[in-house]
């Protein structure tokens, strides 16, 4: 389960999260125009929700996370919009806590800033390569959340080992599933918003004339 519960973590990594959390923050505001607040605000809602539906693996449960995607659309804008869902989240429903709310912030938001420098790396090699790209980057969000998590877990205390493994082979069958989701979403987006991901020009108007062919 990647919302830490209030209790668990060691002094040290609440304040190393606390850290991040707030430096990610800062940075996301800063970089924040007017014009992707509405942008922020729909992927922090989506977040929200989608955090909530939790399913039973083993004796632990886990949830969609949508990292990979939050951050291939927001960027450092995922660390804001990540607070606010998981501000709300602990608030309202009790999911993880307001002590160690950095930490888990830190937890998803800094795998969803790597996805989005990692996607746009990638995506300046075409079209295709941007559909695979945002596929593997929403499986590596899933992993690199559930890793964090374990390593917060592990290095809170011994006793935590056992639960740190088991959180982290559990998340495998989420991965897969925001893996499609989000190759999914950013094939739609190339299509209807290719503005919205910051893509360059070409890649749009490529993926205009394969559609073209296609109804030829």
């Amino acid at each position: 389960m990647a919302h830490i519960p209030d209790g668990v973590l060691s002094a040290p990594v609440l304040i190393v999260g606390a850290a991040v959390a707030f430096a990610g923050t800062a940075q996301g505001l800063r970089k924040l125009t007017p014009e992707r607040i509405p942008q922020v605000a729909v992927l922090s809602a989506a977040f929200f929700v989608a955090s909530l539906v939790h399913f039973t693996v083993g004796p632990s449960s886990v949830h969609l996370l949508l990292t990979g995607v939050t951050g291939i659309i927001l960027g450092w804008a995922s660390f804001p919009a990540m607070l606010v869902g998981l501000f709300l989240q602990a608030i309202l429903f009790g999911f993880g806590g307001l002590i160690s709310l950095g930490t888990n912030v830190m937890n998803m938001a800094v795998p969803a800033v790597f996805c989005s420098g990692l996607f746009r790396l990638l995506a300046a090699r075409g079209q295709r390569t941007t559909i695979m790209a945002a596929t593997i980057l929403g499986g590596l969000g899933v992993m690199l959340t559930a890793l964090f998590v374990a390593i917060d877990l592990a290095a809170s205390g011994r006793e935590f080992l056992p639960a740190a493994k088991l959180l982290v082979f559990a998340h495998l069958p989420v991965a897969a599933i925001e893996a499609v989701f989000s190759g999914a979403a950013v094939s739609v987006l190339i299509r209807a918003r290719p503005d919205i991901l910051g893509l360059p020009d070409d890649i749009a108007s490529a993926r205009e004339s394969i559609e073209e062919k296609a109804h030829v």
